[in-house]
């Protein structure tokens, strides 16, 4: 019992450790670069590093106290994410969606995309180094050892819940957005943690390309191109998809009278 206490106060530590110098950084970035593009490349690096940091050690928490105790991590995180990042968003599909919207052009677009995988990337070495202290058990050999897949389905039917579970995830966060309060961030991350719950045995859950291939390309039992399907294709057809459905008149009608009503 101690034991298991321990190794999760470790992981535990780690994700706080992370959290804490992904914050520093972008006071510092926020502080010292003034060139908004420039800006906006470290911001997003810096919270999709943030964003795989912390995902890489809920693997270790899933793996040993299963998913509930994974669920809980996820909740409070995506609550911290979403009152910390401002408008960084550690998602390559959210510029995507600004790019069909004409809000942002696609050269910024894809530049943002590749300063999030360059921070998702890069941020597994350091993950590693507090990998191969071993300080717990749960540490042992995690650090070079060949990670698998989590794609639990067929390609095409693991595409599916990546896309579906993507389209409602930003249905429901672009509509929470329109409200603006705390409590609307509470339940967008209720709604994205079931949903990643949900999704879990089937693909993983993971609804971000960028989280997906810093986590588990690579890994044995998926091909780059299945990898590429699943969690790239499958997430960004989910994510274009949320912007029809949500300018749908039923989905305006609902927001609107619920904005009737909160006046």
């Amino acid at each position: 019992m101690i034991p298991n206490i321990i190794a999760l106060a470790v992981s535990t530590c780690y994700i706080l450790l992370t959290s804490l110098i992904a914050y520093w950084m972008r006071r510092y970035v926020i502080y010292y670069i003034k060139e908004p593009l420039i800006q906006s490349l470290f911001l997003e690096g810096i919270a999709t590093a943030e964003l795989c940091g912390a995902c890489f050690e809920l693997i270790i928490i899933a793996d040993n106290w299963g998913v509930s105790m994974y669920a809980i991590y996820l909740f409070v995180l995506t609550i911290w994410w979403s009152l910390n990042w401002d408008d960084a968003s550690a998602c390559p599909y959210t510029h995507l969606e600004e790019a069909v919207e004409g809000k942002k052009s696609l050269r910024i677009a894809f530049l943002l995309i590749w300063a999030e995988l360059i921070g998702g990337l890069v941020v597994f070495r350091y993950i590693q180094l507090l990998w191969a202290l071993e300080i717990v058990p749960t540490h042992k050999n995690k650090a070079f050892e060949d990670c698998t897949t989590d794609l639990q389905v067929p390609v095409i039917f693991g595409a599916l819940v990546e896309c579906l579970a993507t389209c409602i995830c930003r249905i429901v966060s672009r509509g929470l957005g329109e409200f603006n309060s705390t409590f609307c961030t509470i339940i967008d991350s209720f709604v994205g943690t079931s949903l990643v719950v949900a999704a879990f045995n089937y693909s993983g859950g993971y609804f971000n390309p960028a989280l997906a291939t810093s986590l588990k390309y690579g890994c044995l039992g998926t091909t780059f191109m299945e990898h590429v399907i699943v969690y790239w294709v499958g997430a960004c057809a989910g994510s274009i998809l949320s912007l029809r459905v949500y300018n749908m008149p039923f989905i305006q009608n609902f927001i609107n009278r619920k904005k009737e009503k909160s006046t």
